[in-house]
């Protein structure tokens, strides 16, 4: 039989009802003839609900048993769902990652998946089981508990998708698909129905939730089909794949943003080589991710150093750059939390003049200052303040036509 893949995020499991609605779901999904493994997230905001204990305890939990507590959530809805479905009489099993044979590297909280050994998943569809796994972990080449990062479920769906060759890799949420725009923020966002994968790839980089970035890096890799859909109704949703109509489609597809972001300077420091290798070793030996990065021009022997790091790793930056800064004379070390950024995405920015002129002249128009800037192929990135995001948002996707529809791909004829 076909074999299906269907993740549910947390808000998709958030309560006892909509995990009632999700065995429905799938139900239906095995009535019509398909193997069906689903994915779980935790229920609600279970993660950062554990999060925030730990946080209250130590600003720097102990990384091995922070994965530990954090892969509960999981385990919790991946059992419910078991139960209701038990419940139907659709017969149902579930399996922690682990139990899965998801086999990660050995970096808590942001592992990656080195390998999947499916024999009880193949087992347990052979038996006529659906198989429920708990999205978001894994375990160690060390033998360990790990997660893979936040939104890593995706991960887990589009992993397991290819190294059983599904027929559908589908990833519903609390929205219809992907939208030019956080339609919460954005009310005239309209919603794509096919994005290419770069585009999807710099979208979920730069701040765009539904999907997570190495999900769409997976996918993008082993050309698997994803396909966004809601969990709250029955509506066409998104669908992820190279884009044939690319080159015909408005060169800014969609607007991202991200407001889990904080902004680091090293103020005064000695300008000579090998200053930028002594910042950014320590964080990268503590595991920090830093993006943009802006050198000023030195001045009597000094520079500042700026760039941005998650908001959630902040605590850790500071850990790792507290003693440099003091081991290299510099005057201070500065954070600032109060900041977002703001992207344009699409196909062939790169090569298309003008539009980086017209980002920055609407942000102007609005009233909206700049800090940072950064640039790729297909995208464009500002830096600016947290309270003027709604205004930057809606100026850009009203000056670069989001709201205009696009061409409608229509298949070859046979």
């Amino acid at each position: 039989m076909p074999i299906v893949v269907m993740k549910f995020g947390g808000t998709s499991v958030g309560s006892v009802d909509r995990i009632s609605a999700v065995a429905d779901r799938v139900v239906h999904a095995r009535e019509a003839g398909s193997d069906v493994i689903v994915v779980v997230s935790a229920m609600g905001h279970t993660t950062d609900e554990l999060l925030a204990m730990a946080a209250r305890i130590t600003e720097v939990p102990d990384p091995r048993e922070l994965d530990m507590l954090l892969t509960a959530g999981e385990r919790i809805s991946m059992s419910l769902l078991g139960i209701a479905l038990n419940a139907r009489g659709c017969r149902a099993a579930s399996y922690t990652g682990s139990q899965a044979g998801i086999i990660t590297d050995t970096q808590h909280g942001a592992a990656k998946i080195t390998e999947i050994r499916p024999k009880r998943i193949l087992e347990a569809l052979a038996a006529g089981s659906v198989v429920i796994l708990a999205g978001f972990q894994g375990l160690s080449s060390d033998f360990e508990i790990t997660t893979l990062g936040r939104g890593g479920s995706d991960t887990t769906a589009v992993a397991l998708a290819a190294a059983l060759r599904a027929d559908r890799c589908q990833i519903f949420t609390d929205v219809r698909g992907i939208f030019t725009a956080d339609p919460r923020l954005v009310p005239s966002a309209r919603q794509l129905p096919v994005i290419g994968y770069e585009e999807m790839l710099e979208l979920a980089h730069q701040g765009a939730q539904v999907m997570q970035v190495r999900a769409v890096e997976l996918g993008w890799v082993n050309d698997v089909v994803i396909e966004v859909l809601s969990s709250f109704e029955d509506a066409p949703g998104t669908l992820i794949k190279e884009d044939p109509l690319v080159e015909q489609r408005n060169k800014v597809r969609g607007l991202a943003h991200d407001r889990n972001v904080a902004k680091v300077t090293v103020v005064a420091v000695p300008d000579r080589p090998g200053i930028a290798r002594s910042i950014f070793d320590p964080l990268a030996e503590a595991g920090v991710n830093v993006d943009l990065i802006v050198q000023n021009v030195g001045h009597g022997g000094e520079t500042d150093l700026s760039f941005t790091v998650p908001q959630a790793e902040l605590g850790k930056a500071k850990k790792a750059l507290d003693p440099v800064v003091r081991e290299l004379g510099a005057r201070e070390l500065t954070t600032d939390a109060s900041v977002a950024k703001v992207s344009i995405v699409g196909a062939g920015l790169h090569n298309a003049p003008g539009y980086a002129a017209r980002m920055f002249g609407t942000l102007a128009d609005a009233g909206v200052n700049i800090e940072m800037i950064s640039t790729s192929e297909v995208r464009i990135t500002c830096m600016i303040a947290e309270d003027e995001l709604e205004t930057a948002l809606r100026a850009l996707h009203a000056a670069f036509d989001l709201e205009r529809p696009e061409p409608i791909e229509v298949a070859a004829a046979g």
